[in-house]
């Protein structure tokens, strides 16, 4: 007898790849990436947490529900990730934590809370006492112009300001380009934890009005000890190719902070400073595509809504 299928926890999947110039599909049960040539690649869908695909690749309908039914999320990203196009929802979203998500960004009081949270957990300090949503953001933002100039001073880079255009992607100089690649791997395996623990991309407390709106909540606590410093380190040997050495760069650095075993524990820490109770799921929810054995289930499982592993 084969063991019963569940799905691999976020903390022990590799956190991201990136396919270019493939065609994915489903073949004798397995997803895989076949080249002009016709090669086929096997994927390890159900190990991934988030696949980014670039220009030139397509996908059929059965690799998507393949990777919906393993909690995997697909990305549609520009050349290198550096654009973000559109994104899957592996699973469907989870009633309960949504409620409570928007519960706690609708209430002005309660929001202020997880902003201050928020602050206290990225700059790790106490939180200005009397000070608004937008005066913190405010304070964030010049502590971060400050942090990029310490960090470019660190590494030798020559640095003006964070600034780019996206539709001249190429004018950018390196020291731009290379942030620019860094934020998008993170924002796209920090989505695909949003997803798995079952809350709304776009329902944030600091950013507001964007579809990944939480996504930047939650990355900007990892971005100064992850990302940005490979990105100027990076920026520092002048890379020919700086987006590709940049993701590599990155992939190694998730690993190495087992960065995806962290997120989601954040995430709760953080909507916690609300201090209010998620709503029960109801008797009527439909359960996950492919149950656990009880008591193995744990949050960051992609499941179907309403359902609570």
């Amino acid at each position: 007898m084969l063991p019963s299928l569940k799905p691999l926890p976020m903390r022990d999947r590799v956190s991201m790849l990136f396919i270019q110039y493939g065609q994915i599909d489903v073949l004798d049960g397995a997803f895989v990436v076949i080249d002009q040539r016709g090669v086929r690649t096997h994927i390890p869908v159900g190990s991934v947490a988030c696949i980014l695909l670039e220009p030139g690749t397509r996908v059929s309908h059965a690799a998507v529900h393949l990777a919906a039914t393993v909690g995997t999320l697909l990305v549609w990203v520009g050349e290198a990730g550096v654009r973000l196009y559109a994104s899957g929802q592996p699973g469907g979203a989870r009633a309960d934590r949504l409620l409570y998500q928007a519960r706690l960004a609708l209430d002005d009081g309660l929001r202020l809370k997880v902003v201050r949270k928020m602050y206290e957990m990225r700059f790790h300090e106490p939180c200005p006492e009397r000070r608004s949503i937008e005066q913190l953001r405010g304070i964030e933002g010049a502590r971060v112009r400050e942090t990029y100039k310490l960090l470019a001073r660190q590494y030798g880079v020559a640095w003006q300001a964070r600034n780019y255009d996206r539709q001249e992607w190429d004018a950018a100089d390196i020291p731009n380009r290379c942030l620019s690649a860094a934020t998008s791997c993170l924002y796209g395996i920090t989505e695909a934890a949003v997803l798995a623990a079952g809350y709304a991309p776009a329902v944030g407390f600091i950013h507001t009005g964007k579809p990944l709106s939480f996504v930047y909540d939650i990355a900007d606590l990892f971005k100064f000890e992850t990302v940005v410093p490979v990105a100027f380190r990076i920026a520092a040997n002048k890379p020919q190719q700086p987006e590709r050495e940049v993701r590599l760069a990155c992939r190694d650095a998730f690993r190495s902070s087992r960065l995806l075993e962290r997120i989601i524990p954040v995430i709760e820490e953080a909507l916690a400073a609300g201090e209010i109770q998620p709503p029960e799921a109801p008797p009527e929810s439909i359960p996950p595509a492919i149950p656990n054995a009880e008591g193995i289930g744990e949050a960051g499982h992609r499941v179907h809504e309403g359902s609570v592993e």
